[in-house]
């Protein structure tokens, strides 16, 4: 059994109200911290230069401009500098930026050091050049949570005001969690549009495959219609179109649905003391495929989730890896042999509910047929990614003792937890003109 130490951080947002004076002062900060930093993010643009750079050149110039203005705060506009000017150069070289220099239209506070901050009975103080000033927060079960389960508050503070008394706070916490695993058995990730396929795999051998309907493509798809309806032959700045867009939950629902799938995979990975491997998607990668395509299926590509579905599952106390899909669906890892191309097909079930009502899911698979067998994309590309890591040379294998006629999918709905609802075979060992679904569970 292998280990390793893994540092989990938590960000809380922490909604503040300032009093007149820690009003001012923050504004004090505020409006110098735009020109600082403007002028930084120039320099660090046209000379490449670092945090220590950017110090080097401008610290004692800013002590005596802007005296009052804490020492912390300054070095922390030196890392904000160097970040934009960072995101400013890579946005420059992909052809996506639409000015000749970044804009800086909204500045954050960053203090650096805890020693100039602190939480303390009900509100957050931070040192300025008026002094220690208070910043009340009302009760937050999520600060509460961090504070007192053994997190401990991170260096950095940062804070956002919005020119009135509301004063945004991220407090950042870290904890190192053990992680045990065996590197044989691998919980396989293949992220789609619609669903996230999953290849458990244990002592190196393909025992289940899962398949987790999302439906997000759909979900986009359906908002990306309601949005066009709304502002229809209407600015979408006027006070009415606003109202109403901000009424819609893209978001929400896309992050409950992530949030739900991600707990499932945890859940398997510690059950199977799992590395979890998943197939990685960059945003080249992105842009490659949203090439030369029609602008409603660029709009598809670019709300794929699986940066932010990597994301949370690397902020878990999980092993995980990331492993390139390249070629994933193009091999049948079952004899190795090269798929030319998959044929759509449809299947639909009936499901019970949770309160005892029946539904019809339809279920959308790309098929193949291999030497007189019926492969499903998705489930290859799963089984794959998994034989990638297990192979020493990167590539996929064949498989051990497991046959393709003992491998079930089952379909799971992240909304009803981890319970399957229905089993589909992976692969029969005759050609078949379509797929059966076999009820589990009723």
């Amino acid at each position: 059994m292998d280990h390793l130490f893994k540092v989990l951080r938590r960000t809380v947002v922490l909604e503040c109200y300032a009093n007149r004076v820690a009003g001012e002062a923050l504004r004090d900060i505020v409006e110098p911290l735009k020109t600082m930093i403007g002028e930084m993010v120039e320099y660090a643009l046209e000379h490449n230069a670092s945090q220590k750079t950017l110090h080097r050149v401008f610290y004692e110039r800013y002590r005596r401009e802007y005296p009052w203005i804490p020492t912390k705060v300054i070095k922390g506009a030196y890392r904000d500098a160097v970040r934009r000017a960072k995101s400013f150069r890579e946005r420059l070289k992909k052809g996506k930026a639409r000015t000749r220099k970044p804009e800086v239209r909204r500045v954050t506070i960053v203090y650096s050091d805890n020693q100039d901050w602190k939480i303390e009975s009900g509100s957050l103080k931070v040192r300025t050049h008026r002094g220690w000033v208070e910043l009340k927060y009302g009760n937050n079960k999520q600060l509460h949570r961090y504070l007192y389960g053994g997190w401990i508050p991170a260096s950095e503070l940062k804070l956002k005001t919005s020119g009135g008394r509301r004063v945004l706070a991220y407090i950042t916490f870290t904890k190192i969690h053990p992680v045990f695993y065996n590197k044989k058995n691998v919980i396989a990730v293949d992220g789609n549009e619609n669903n996230i396929t999953i290849a458990v795999f244990r002592n190196g051998v393909l025992v289940e495959v899962i398949r987790v309907e999302t439906g997000l493509g759909r979900i986009v798809i359906a908002y990306a219609v309601r949005r066009k309806r709304i502002s229809r032959g209407k600015s979408t700045k006027t006070r009415e179109v606003k109202k109403k867009l901000r009424k819609l939950r893209e978001g929400d629902r896309k992050r409950d649905i992530l949030y739900k799938v991600v707990n499932f995979i945890e859940e398997l990975a510690r059950e199977n003391n799992a590395v979890v491997v998943i197939g990685d998607i960059d945003g080249d990668d992105k842009e490659r495929m949203e090439k030369n395509k029609s602008r409603k299926l660029r709009h598809r590509i670019h709300q794929w989730s699986i940066a932010t579905l990597i994301k949370l599952l690397e902020d878990r106390p999980i092993h995980v890896v990331r492993i390139s899909e390249r070629g994933s669906s193009s091999v049948d890892p079952f004899t190795g042999r090269r798929i030319e191309g998959y044929s759509p097909l449809v299947i639909r079930t009936a499901v019970r509910g949770a309160k005892g009502r029946f539904k019809v899911v339809k279920v959308v698979l790309r098929v193949a047929y291999v030497d007189g067998r019926v492969v499903e994309r998705d489930v290859v590309g799963a089984i794959n990614i998994g034989l990638k890591y297990l192979s020493s040379d990167g590539s996929p294998m064949a498989l051990g003792s497991t046959g393709a006629h003992e491998v079930w999918v089952k379909l799971v709905n992240p909304h009803q937890g981890p319970t399957p609802l229905t089993e589909i075979p992976l692969a029969g060992k005759r050609l078949m003109e379509d797929l059966t679904l076999y009820k589990h569970g009723f």
